[in-house]
């Protein structure tokens, strides 16, 4: 599972990342930053009973905590990324066709601009995103407004 996916014959690769860190069992070398929006993603799809501008933070840090990755002020759980690309998502979903299967959205995803690592970049100076206080709580952008209607998600 380490290598990069970009094509589902399944939803069955999705849900293992999903499952995993809910279940806290998640190899740790799988957990890469298109794991974040892979389970994240599945997480809206099979789980609209969560609230994940709520609970998202919780089970993230849980499944730091349970693979061995501190939550501190310099690595870990990051609250500004984490609820920013909760926002990536959901606008990025909003886009699609409603009945659309999740496999088809992780392609979709993958080959986006929004699965980008340092798409955050573009609406926070470094300094300021990797900040403490950006990691403990929401900041806000100081570089752009954000604008994700203007990134194109790929046909599909």
């Amino acid at each position: 599972m380490n290598a990069p996916l970009t094509e589902f014959a399944s939803d069955a690769p999705i849900r293992h990342i999903g499952e995993g860190l809910l279940a806290r069992s998640l190899p740790k070398a799988e957990w890469t930053h298109q794991a974040h929006l892979l389970a994240t993603l599945w997480l809206m799809q099979e789980h609209p009973e969560l609230e994940l501008r709520r609970d998202l933070p919780g089970i993230i840090w849980r499944y730091n905590e349970a693979s061995g990755t501190r939550n501190t002020d310099t690595g870990g759980y990051h609250e500004t990324i984490t609820q920013f690309y909760l926002l990536v998502l959901a606008s990025f979903r909003a886009r699609l066709p409603a009945a659309l299967p999740l496999t088809r959205q992780a392609e979709r995803l993958l080959a986006s601009p929004f699965a980008k690592h340092d798409l955050p970049l573009d609406y926070w100076r470094r300094e300021t995103l990797f900040s403490v206080e950006a990691r403990r709580v929401w900041v806000a952008p100081d570089k752009a407004p954000f604008d994700f209607e203007r990134i194109e998600i790929p046909p599909g």
